[in-house]
């Protein structure tokens, strides 16, 4: 009798669950993707490869719940609003009117054709006015830059003690999740605050990295050690706290470097498909969904210090005597096709699984027209910023992969993607780049650079800043009911 009764109770909780799922589905789905329609106001294709730019934000009125959804009384008329059997939240309607206000700004910018001309004070910076092909709409990305250091505020739950929460590893491939954790507990910035009410969204402090340093057995290979505590950690939150209920976990966020980080956020249906995902793994065929997940640059620091390498002034193209560079081991499934085609086979062409003794990685790159960056185990390269430190054009051979920060930056402008089946045609390819396009990229990846760029404090338009402002706009993407 026990056990059909708790057959029972298991399986009102699955069906409740993947009732929640529907429910929140069927009220977010509409949602316009607000990042393609700032940033492709004036385009007709889409934000990312495979992904049509909505209108409806064009038209998307402040006093509408959420695009597309039925008109009507707002006591009546949201699907979601009846579900969770919701009241008037007065201090959530201040947080969306926010929103709302930043929204229609963006928007005003987005048809600007001159940010530096234009009257708005919010146009007015002494530090850095983008501008240029490197990025979608520089007017609506400087204006939504603005409205976020101005407006956007971080609430990171404390519970958790290190090394899995609240730490992160500071040096290796996986450095950004641990420097992302480190500047947001320190708070260098002015983003985070101690008043959840007046937050945006929810940091979710949990190292991915560490969890697997820590729990996992590399012989045993029990990846249930990443399920109960990511999700443990949810329900201690979700109990404590009506925020992640409030929105089914939409205004939550989470960082990770690590292969395994989408597969960490799985086992928490609402994290995976509701949440905000910062991935360096940022792969669409394990359902990386760039309407709601950011994508940010895998940075490998070796020693775990900021080197100088990340800010200096690269090599000028007139001592770019190598056409293409790689030096990499052979893992994934696309590098062994690099390998079988040029490995240490073209004089100009320069691919190699370890270097030759005295040969200078960051010299290479540096006397290097092209940094071939392809994709290993996962999508994802720490080659591509290396590339962008040294002036080297970088070159994207990946499926599935979206680049970082794609929402804002211009990719063909500064670098040249080449698909797997080009691999054997790679040297013709980049020979066919014309001489005035290749100084074009060259001047682009300079003035790109400042974005890849890790500074301890943390600079303006600095990566850091750039990771934060993809969760701004993700944020801006969808209203919660109240």
């Amino acid at each position: 009798m026990e056990v059909e009764e708790a057959e029972t109770r298991r399986q009102q909780s699955s069906s409740s669950s993947t009732t929640t799922l529907v429910i929140l589905t069927a009220a977010f789905l509409p949602v316009s993707l607000l990042i393609a329609s700032v940033f492709f106001f004036n385009n007709n294709h889409s934000i990312i490869h495979g992904f049509s730019p909505p209108s409806s934000f064009l038209t998307w009125s402040s006093n509408q719940a959420a695009p597309n959804l039925p008109n009507g009384s707002r006591h009546s008329s949201s699907l979601l609003e009846k579900a969770c059997a919701v009241t008037r939240d007065p201090k959530l309607e201040k947080v969306e009117a926010s929103l709302a206000m930043a929204r229609a700004l963006i928007k005003e910018a987005a048809a600007t054709l001159n940010c530096t001309t234009a009257s708005s004070a919010l146009h007015q910076d002494s530090d850095y006015v983008p501008f240029g092909d490197v990025y979608r709409n520089p007017c609506a990305f400087h204006r939504s830059y603005l409205l976020m250091e101005k407006m956007f505020k971080i609430f990171v739950y404390q519970e958790g003690d290190p090394p899995l929460f609240h730490d992160g590893p500071c040096k290796s491939i996986y450095s950004m999740e641990g420097l992302f954790l480190s500047f947001i507990e320190t708070d260098h910035t002015n983003f985070t605050t101690n008043n959840p009410d007046e937050a945006h969204v929810y940091f979710l402090p949990f190292s991915v990295v560490k969890i697997i340093e820590h729990l996992f057995h590399p012989v045993v290979r029990d990846k249930a050690v990443l399920e109960r505590t990511v999700v443990d950690y949810v329900h201690i939150i979700s109990d404590k706290y009506p925020f992640w209920n409030r929105s089914l976990g939409a205004d939550h966020f989470m960082i990770s470097c690590h292969d395994w980080g989408p597969r960490a956020t799985w086992y928490e249906k609402k994290l995976y498909y509701n949440s905000i995902r910062v991935l360096c793994n940022a792969n669409t065929s394990e359902h990386f969904n760039p309407k709601k997940d950011a994508s940010f640059p895998e940075i490998n620091l070796v020693s775990g210090e900021i080197p100088d390498s990340t800010t200096v002034t690269s090599s000028g193209s007139e001592n770019r005597t190598n056409l293409a560079f790689f030096a990499g081991r052979m893992h994934g499934k696309i590098r062994p096709l690099l390998f079988r085609h040029w490995k240490e086979k073209d004089p100009d062409v320069l691919v190699y699984e370890t270097l030759p003794e005295g040969v200078s990685y960051q010299e290479m790159m540096r006397k290097s027209r092209f940094c071939l960056c392809p994709s290993g185990h996962e999508v994802a390269s720490p080659r591509i910023p290396e590339a962008i430190y040294a002036g080297c054009v970088p070159v994207l051979i990946s499926r599935n992969y979206v680049a970082p920060f794609s929402d804002v930056l211009n990719w063909e402008a500064f670098s040249v993607q080449v698909s797997v089946e080009g691999i054997e045609d790679l040297k013709e390819i980049l020979m066919g780049i014309p001489e005035g396009r290749y100084l074009e990229l060259v001047r682009n990846v300079e003035q790109v650079r400042r974005h890849f760029e890790v500074n301890d404090p943390p600079r303006r338009f600095d990566v850091f800043h750039m990771i934060l402002h993809s969760v701004w706009l993700r944020r801006l993407n969808f209203r919660i009911p109240s």
